[in-house]
C-alpha cells in the first residue's frame, strides 16, 4: 500500500505590479530543503536558481518567468508567512556601538513601498508613447554579473525594460526587433526621454520595511529591510 498524498491549501495574493490575482500553495519539505541551502550558500546564481526554482513549485497558475522582481519577492515573503511563520526573529550589528540586537520582523507587515510619480508610460513624441516594463529577476542576475562598465550595464537594463512603441494607430513590440534596430531607435532618442527613463527605474516599487530600534546609548535607530533580504534572514 502506497504511503497517502496530503493535499496542501491553496491561497491567493495580488500582485503589487498589475493587482492580478495569483494562486499559490506553501512550502513542502522540498521547498524548505532548496531554501535552507541556498541560505548557506554565497553563490548568487545559486541563491536566484534557488528563489526561480522555489516560487515555480508553489505558484498554481503563474510562470515566474513573468514576473517583476519585486512580484517575485513579495510572492516569496508571502509563501514564507503561511507555510513557516510570519515571525521571525534574527540579529544584527549596530553600526555605532558594534553590539548584537535582537529584531523581530512579522512578514505580514512587509509590502510594497510604491511611488505615487511613479509610471512605466513615457511620451516620447506628440506621436508615440513608449511603455516600459519591470526587470525580471534574470533581468537583475544579468545586471550584476555584467562585466562591462557602470554606463553599458544601465544602458542594457533600459535597453531590456522597453516594451512596445504605441500609437494610435500601430503597435511596435520590441521583441520583434534586432538589437541593431533597437540600438538605433534609443540613439535617436532626445535626452529628455532617457531622463524619464531614468526615473522610472529611480521609483521602481520596491519591498521594503523598516524597524526601530535603540542601542545601548539610547539612541533611537532604524533598521530597513529590502529585497530579498526580508526572505533570507
Amino acid at each position: 500500500m502506497a504511503l497517502p498524498k496530503i493535499d496542501l491549501p491553496i491561497y491567493e495574493l495580488e500582485l503589487p505590479s498589475n493587482g492580478k490575482k495569483v494562486k499559490y500553495r506553501p512550502f513542502t519539505v522540498k521547498e524548505e530543503k532548496i531554501l535552507l541551502v541556498a541560505k548557506e550558500s554565497e553563490d548568487n546564481n545559486h541563491v536566484i536558481t534557488s528563489i526561480k526554482q522555489i516560487v515555480n513549485n508553489c505558484l498554481i497558475d503563474c510562470n515566474v518567468d513573468d514576473l517583476a522582481l519585486f512580484d517575485l519577492e513579495y510572492i516569496l515573503i508571502t509563501i514564507r508567512s503561511k507555510s513557516v511563520d510570519s515571525i521571525v526573529s534574527f540579529e544584527i550589528t549596530d553600526p555605532e556601538t558594534e553590539e548584537k540586537i535582537p529584531l523581530e520582523l512579522d512578514l505580514s507587515n512587509v509590502k510594497v513601498e510604491k511611488d505615487k510619480d511613479h509610471t512605466n508610460q513615457i511620451k516620447i513624441s506628440d506621436e508615440y508613447i513608449m511603455f516600459l516594463k519591470y526587470p525580471s529577476i534574470d533581468d537583475f542576475f544579468n545586471l550584476i554579473t555584467d562585466k562591462n562598465t557602470s554606463a553599458e550595464k544601465n544602458y542594457n537594463i533600459m535597453i531590456t525594460c522597453i516594451d512596445k512603441i504605441v500609437s494610435e494607430d500601430d503597435v511596435f513590440n520590441l521583441k520583434d526587433f534586432s538589437k541593431k534596430e533597437i540600438d538605433e531607435f534609443v540613439e535617436g532618442l532626445s535626452s529628455d526621454v532617457t531622463i524619464k527613463m531614468k526615473k522610472f527605474f529611480d521609483t521602481i516599487p520596491k519591498v521594503r520595511h523598516e524597524i526601530q530600534y535603540k542601542n545601548s546609548k539610547g539612541e533611537d535607530k532604524i533598521f530597513v529591510i529590502q529585497g530579498t533580504q526580508s526572505f533570507f534572514i
